[in-house]
């Protein structure tokens, strides 16, 4: 199993106080030297945490390949096929969402879609298109030529932080999900069985697949644990984690459980 450690969370860091530090930058040894086999970051429309030259400087000196994340945007797609990252991750956004929200509408063949997949791969840039578990997500990917799935896995992140992350009766507890524990812990059985039948679904149709999203130190054992998932993008958990442990040893605990 792959590990991608997404830094965008290390910016936020930095934009709280809209200065310099702590710089993104520095993350790419450490995170070399805990195990990680990938760097993922997000470009966001809004650029809230990560900028242009942090990209750009990341893609340069970035001594792992890099997941670039973004949008169908025309001038954030320019700047990917500049500066070619190994892999491009098409993900929805809306300004307003604190963090991604779900999967891209790929059954919907968002206008301009295939034309973005085209001109990636013209740059020699693989495609990984961010999709909810869904059969009919992972055939449309197929359809517009993805490389990659991968799969947002908030649902099951959700599900499982209500019933063991004690969020009930919290300013974080999730409406939707406040149900009887053996509801809960039949919706998490349901949700992992999907997650593993459309994973090797999508092997078999020649998708390589990922997943990603809300996974941390209490729920990533269950997926790092299906055979047809190949990578796992974390950040969120592994950053807040290195606030206390420091980011090698936060890095290097996920790498040890994910095998």
């Amino acid at each position: 199993m792959k590990l991608g450690v997404n830094i965008d969370h290390i910016a936020v860091l930095r934009e709280a106080r809209r200065i310099n530090d702590p710089d993104p930058l520095q993350a790419l040894g450490i995170c070399q030297r805990a195990g990680a086999d990938q760097i993922t970051i997000h470009l966001r429309e809004d650029r809230r945490h990560i900028h242009d030259d942090d990209a750009a400087a990341i893609l340069l000196h970035s001594p792992l390949p890099v997941n670039l994340e973004c949008a169908v945007n025309g001038e954030i797609i320019d700047f990917v096929c500049r500066h070619r990252p190994l892999r491009a991750t098409i993900v929805p956004e809306k300004r307003e969402e604190v963090t991604t929200e779900g999967g891209l509408a790929v059954t919907d063949k968002p206008r301009g879609l295939r034309e973005v997949i085209r001109r990636l791969h013209e740059a020699e840039i693989e495609v990984s298109l961010f999709i909810d578990p869904h059969p009919d997500a992972v055939l449309a990917a197929k359809e517009l030529g993805a490389d990659w799935i991968e799969f947002h896995t908030g649902r099951y992140a959700n599900i499982h932080a209500m019933l063991y992350g004690n969020l009930r009766h919290t300013r974080h507890s999730i409406p939707e999900l406040e149900l009887p524990r053996r509801e809960l812990k039949q919706m998490l059985a349901e949700e992992l069985e999907i997650v593993q039948r459309l994973a090797e679904h999508a092997r078999g149709i020649h998708l390589r697949v990922a997943a990603g999203h809300g996974l941390n130190y209490q729920n990533v054992a269950p997926i790092a644990a299906v055979e047809a998932i190949e990578e796992l993008n974390i950040g969120q958990s592994i950053v807040a984690r290195s606030v206390f442990v420091g980011l090698e040893r936060a890095v290097r605990e996920m790498r040890e459980m994910i095998g």
